[in-house]
């Protein structure tokens, strides 16, 4: 017990990894706040510049870039409503609102405590019940995935203003623009039209950043006589009571966050998408009506998506699986030092994971001082004339898409997606849908297949299999739910069950 907590405290007492989870968490929000480049990106480049460090090092850098890039998308999706970060979509849909109303300093601020407070909870997961989530993670088989990725398509009802109809009709574009590429079982071009530059797929960052920034730019042009708002920055950091009042919201946000981190292929924007969902169906009395700026929006999807941190490592070290991209690289940095990520490693060098679960610990409490300074430059560009602002967000869109690839092709994506985004958000469809479907369409795609050929074709077999597992069970009823809460039969039903008791009185 005394070792583990030798190793756990190393990155606090040692001063040369203090400082370099600091640089790396400092890095991390500031590298994350750039449109199109990801923490994934960020942790790859790292890989190639610590593989001749300690390996102590090489990692307490790495956590430091994961934890503040995951964080560091939601200050562009706040001010810009151009998620740094793919886990920042659904941080956009009310923080871009709560910036107009000239609430920009607040709503950072808020979304830096939450984001720290589902980070913790994420890590005391990792370090208390990583057995017990991995476990449960290592069930899910691909029908599971399948009913996930399709809950998380039903969430378009929630995104779409109101409108399903328009919801189901941008997510299923969506859902068209993420197929596209080589099939991902059988190699085989789909939707290329003989393209060999469509081989590869359409790169749903370009997509994100098209649909968010420069459409939203292209918007703003109607409006440039428009003098811009004055944010409130004098009080940054939220009152105690602010924080209580948003806890229990940011708590079950966590949990989520940090179950859908634990399964392997699921990352932040998806937990982030589901927690927003169900902070908008189970919050009574928002601030403000969901879309227009109400803070449990912004509070939900950030403490899910950091949350997502801790569940990711779960797999990672205990069964050698990653739960996302990012979680991936941290599994070939581990080879490049001459460990195997699984089983064995908790057996054979448990010290590794109590010095991760420390760095992660250090790197979150660094998160709150980083994430609350700054944050009045940030706020200036809210205030810049929209005539300056716009060509700021058109460069930074355009740098943040070649650097995925270096591909110009990326570049002219990302501005026919902001071309057509614009003319959708004039006849008022939003983009929330669109990167929701291009996100889950090749997971639901791959998942529906791999299921059938887990059944050998039988059709009988397939669908039987969804009552049978407990898991399954549990998901298609959910799914069966969500179905009959996006009609009018679910409205009648809790009508008329609330007039009863009215009647009886």
């Amino acid at each position: 017990m005394t070792e583990s907590l030798g190793y756990f405290l190393m990155s606090w007492l040692d001063p040369s990894l203090f400082f370099i989870v600091l640089i790396g968490t400092w890095a991390g929000v500031y590298v994350g706040a750039i449109p199109g480049i990801s923490v994934t990106m960020a942790a790859s480049v790292l890989i190639s510049f610590t593989f001749s460090w300690d390996v102590n090092a090489a990692l307490a850098m790495m956590v430091g870039v994961y934890c503040g890039g995951v964080y560091g998308g939601s200050r562009t999706a706040i001010l810009l409503n151009i998620p740094g970060t793919p886990a920042s979509v659904a941080t956009a849909f009310d923080g871009y609102p709560l910036a107009k109303l000239g609430e920009a300093g607040k709503a950072i601020g808020i979304s830096t405590v939450v984001s720290v407070i589902g980070g913790y909870v994420g890590i005391l997961i990792l370090a208390i019940g990583a057995p017990m989530v991995s476990g449960l993670a290592l069930q899910f088989a691909p029908r599971d995935f399948l009913l996930l990725a399709m809950i998380g398509l039903l969430l378009v009802g929630g995104l779409s203003g109101g409108s399903l109809a328009r919801g189901i009709f941008a997510a299923a574009m969506g859902v068209i623009i993420g197929l596209v590429g080589l099939d991902n079982l059988t190699a085989q071009p789909r939707l290329t039209f003989d393209s060999v530059s469509m081989l590869g797929g359409i790169s749903y960052i370009a997509a994100m950043i098209g649909f968010f920034g420069i459409a939203e730019a292209l918007f703003q042009l109607r409006n440039l006589d428009v003098q811009p708002i004055k944010q409130q920055v004098s009080k940054i950091v939220p009152a105690w009571a602010e924080v209580r009042k948003y806890l229990p919201l940011s708590l079950r946000s966590s949990a989520i966050g940090v179950t859908v981190g634990a399964l392997p292929g699921a990352g932040g924007d998806i937990a982030a998408l589901i927690a927003y969902d169900q902070a908008k169906r189970t919050v009574k009395n928002p601030s403000r009506p969901f879309g227009q700026g109400a803070y449990e929006g912004v509070v939900a999807p950030e403490s899910a998506n950091n949350a997502v941190i801790g569940g990711a490592f779960v797999p990672m070290l205990t069964l050698g699986i990653p739960g996302d991209a990012v979680t991936a690289l941290f599994i070939g940095a581990l080879y490049i030092h001459g460990l195997r990520p699984g089983p064995m490693l908790m057996v054979e060098t448990p010290h590794l994971f109590w010095f991760i679960v420390g760095a992660l610990v250090l790197a979150n409490s660094l998160l709150l001082i980083i994430g609350l300074t700054g944050i009045r430059i940030f706020t200036k560009i809210m205030m810049m004339p929209r005539g300056l602002l716009i060509p700021i967000i058109v460069l930074l869109s355009v740098v943040g898409t070649y650097t995925i690839q270096n591909s110009i092709t990326d570049v002219y994506w990302m501005l026919a997606f902001g071309v057509l985004g614009y003319f959708l958000k004039v006849y008022g469809f939003e983009p929330g849908p669109i990167i929701l479907g291009v996100i889950l369409g090749p997971l639901m795609d791959v998942s529906f297949r791999r299921a059938v050929l887990s059944s050998r074709g039988d059709p009988v077999d397939f669908l039987t299999s969804f009552f049978l597992n407990p898991i399954s069970l549990v998901l298609t009823i959910g799914f069966l739910l969500l179905i009959l809460n996006q009609t009018p039969l679910w409205d009648y039903i809790f009508k008329r069950r609330k007039a009863e008791p009215a009647s009886g009185a």
